[in-house]
């Protein structure tokens, strides 16, 4: 990564911020800003049509050269993705491969990084409709790449899938024409573990590839539940590394306060829920 990540132009904790202080909750503002204030990556997916698709990657990655960082996206638009549970939805294969050439030509020399389909190698295999799910993520990691974009493919976290299962499976998915791979999106285990598994995985490739590690909601690790659990808290902020192995950078990837899904309580995936933001500042790693 050539520099640290950039703020976002829009972010659910940045509205939820405003909304807390016009309405004179101060100190619920002050807790939420801790979110606010930290630079998060930007999904992509069917949420999104053509022309406000277009718009939203012109905006972030004008802000990150305003900012003189880098822009940071995730793709997650692929067929039968979350094998329809709380996060499913994606597009069909000939609609996934127009969707992500367009994204790679739009982003073409911008200062931007992609995080390529979380859960996505993780869950291979786990469900109908998935079709050449490596080959799609190997097509678009080469678009990305003639492009000039580095990306990560997704390698799902050290407690879901085996090194030598995941490394063979990113090999399968070009991760030779990627920037490397990520780890610990939209989960919770804490950073060493995640750099220890990284770099079985990178040894395991050849010892080139780079990673990134998603320090979102990690700064308690592990509690026994990925879903909107509870007793979890913010991780180390977002920036770049160097001089870590292969580490290229700590970041929020999964949006913190954003829910997982209508589990424990929580709100459809992706909508704001308050309770468990606060708790993650409450509960932030010192």
């Amino acid at each position: 990564m050539a520099s640290g990540p950039a703020l976002p132009t829009y972010s659910a904790a940045a509205e939820a911020q405003k909304a807390a202080a016009a309405a004179g909750r101060t100190s619920v503002a002050k807790q939420i800003g801790v979110i606010a204030g930290q630079p998060t990556a930007v999904w992509l997916g069917e949420w999104y049509d053509g022309a406000s698709l277009v718009r939203v990657l012109q905006a972030e990655t004008a802000a990150a050269a305003r900012q003189k960082k880098t822009a940071v996206f995730v793709l997650y638009g692929i067929p039968a993705r979350d094998c329809g549970l709380h996060s499913g939805g994606g597009f069909d294969a000939t609609t996934y491969r127009q969707w992500t050439q367009s994204i790679a030509q739009t982003l073409r020399g911008t200062r931007s990084v992609m995080i390529v389909e979380p859960d996505a190698l993780a869950m291979l295999g786990d469900c109908d409709g998935q079709g050449d799910r490596a080959g799609l993520i190997r097509a678009a990691v080469r678009d990305l790449a003639a492009a000039g974009i580095a990306s990560y493919i997704d390698a799902g976290n050290s407690g879901w899938i085996p090194a030598e299962v995941m490394a063979e499976r990113l090999r399968a998915a070009g991760v030779t024409e990627a920037r490397g791979f990520a780890t610990n999106v939209s989960n919770f285990y804490p950073t060493a573990t995640e750099q220890k598994y990284a770099e079985r995985v990178r040894a395991l490739l050849g010892g080139k590839a780079r990673y990134v590690i998603d320090t979102s909601r990690n700064g308690r690790g592990w509690t026994g539940d990925w879903c909107n659990p509870s007793g979890v808290g913010l991780g180390s902020t977002p920036r770049a590394v160097s001089g870590s192995g292969g580490l290229d950078a700590l970041l929020w990837i999964k949006r913190p306060g954003e829910s997982d899904g209508d589990c424990n309580g929580g709100p459809t995936a992706g909508s704001w829920y308050e309770k468990a933001a606060l708790e993650l500042v409450r509960l932030r790693a010192k």
